[in-house]
């Protein structure tokens, strides 16, 4: 019987998906490398689990005996995609992960001819990286078929989890990236500052190296993409004094420490401080003559979208009465520009207001 697997189950999303897969019947089983949690989860749950470590490509495989879909949980991406998507593509099992790291995109994406000739689906970035986002930028293609700049935005409440901001600590390192004529390109930390109208309000944004500087080139062709988070001003300035240090920051002793700073201060979002915070999200495009096309959208708690859009994405794979095309695809690709909208709390802002220079 082919079923859902949800490896690092015993993580801070992980946990997350794990409980709304059981909330939902899904009954997925439950896998990743500590024992002692997932058990503890198993038996919270009552659900089977599998516990396997990503060292040896024929025991993932082994583990995936039975399985339709797997859904990847367990981050830094950047070290632990590999290994699960060849086990993948090796056991003709569909891949899912909520990967925001653009080397895991591009990844995933150079395996799309086998991918299709075998009829799997690889599909990175499942979650709140980049759903939302990726569906506002293919809506915005929509409106303005010519549009040949896309600029993306976002500001999340309640606080990184702990893989996150240690991913971040990671990318520090190699600065930011932006698509720049088709092409993803360094630039500096905090390269662009802009403003965003929230609600009639001017929110602060500096570039950032997200997913959709990869996904939504894929999704739209738009050749030039620019992708921002809303920050206060002290954290811009702290990110453009890191610029001097740059070279610094990929060091093994330096990486070492601001990551056991995070392990220390990053429990990650409480459920209250989840049910009781949002997400928004801004998009525009332009063409060449100027013209342009903007929309919002408010959603729940990236953690909480996280949960719901990848497995709605895993249920649409497990329940087709026909196996789907393979191939690496993008959210919207798969599942429609419209899909954000259809997960609870999500709600399209119109008429949207106009997103202003700084």
């Amino acid at each position: 019987m082919s079923r859902l697997l949800i490896y690092g189950a015993n993580g801070y999303t992980g946990k997350l998906v794990a409980r709304e897969a059981a909330r939902r019947g899904l009954k997925p089983l439950l896998a990743g490398r500590n024992r002692d949690e997932l058990d503890a989860l198993a038996k919270e749950l009552d659900l089977l689990r599998r516990v396997f470590e990503l060292a040896h490509p024929a025991e993932i495989v082994r583990n995936l005996d039975g399985v339709g879909v797997v859904l990847h949980c367990a981050g830094p991406f950047s070290q632990t995609c590999a290994p699960m998507l060849n086990a993948c593509l090796d056991a003709n099992v569909h891949y899912l992960d909520i990967t925001g790291e653009i080397d895991v995109f591009e990844l995933c994406h150079r395996t799309h001819a086998r991918a299709q000739h075998q009829g799997v689906v690889v599909l990175p970035g499942s979650g709140f990286d980049v759903v939302p986002t990726d569906c506002v930028a293919a809506m915005l293609k929509r409106k303005l078929p010519d549009a040949n700049a896309l600029v993306l935005a976002f500001e999340a409440g309640g606080g990184p989890s702990p893989g996150t901001a240690l991913t971040s600590v990671e990318g520090l390192a190699r600065g930011g990236r932006a698509r720049i004529g088709g092409e993803v390109k360094p630039v500096p930390l905090a390269w662009k500052v802009r403003e965003f109208l929230r609600d009639g309000k001017p929110r602060t944004a500096m570039t950032i190296p997200w997913g959709d500087v990869y996904t939504a080139h894929v999704s739209t062709g738009i050749a030039n993409i620019e992708t921002y988070m809303a920050v206060s001003p002290k954290t811009i300035q702290r990110l453009r004094w890191l610029r001097y240090i740059q070279p610094m920051l990929g060091l093994a002793p330096v990486q070492a420490f601001m990551k056991r700073r995070v392990r220390a201060a990053t429990p990650g979002p409480s459920e209250q401080r989840r049910r009781d915070t949002g997400c928004h999200v801004w998009g525009e495009v332009r063409n060449v003559a100027g013209r342009q096309a903007v929309l919002e959208l408010h959603t729940p708690n990236g953690y909480e979208l996280t949960a719901t859009a990848a497995l709605g994405i895993a249920e649409y794979l497990l329940g087709r009465t026909s196996p789907p095309a393979g191939g690496y695809f993008t959210p919207s690709q798969l599942m429609g520009a419209d899909y954000v909208l259809k997960l609870p709390g999500v709600r399209l802002i119109e008429p949207p207001q106009v997103a202003a220079n700084a």
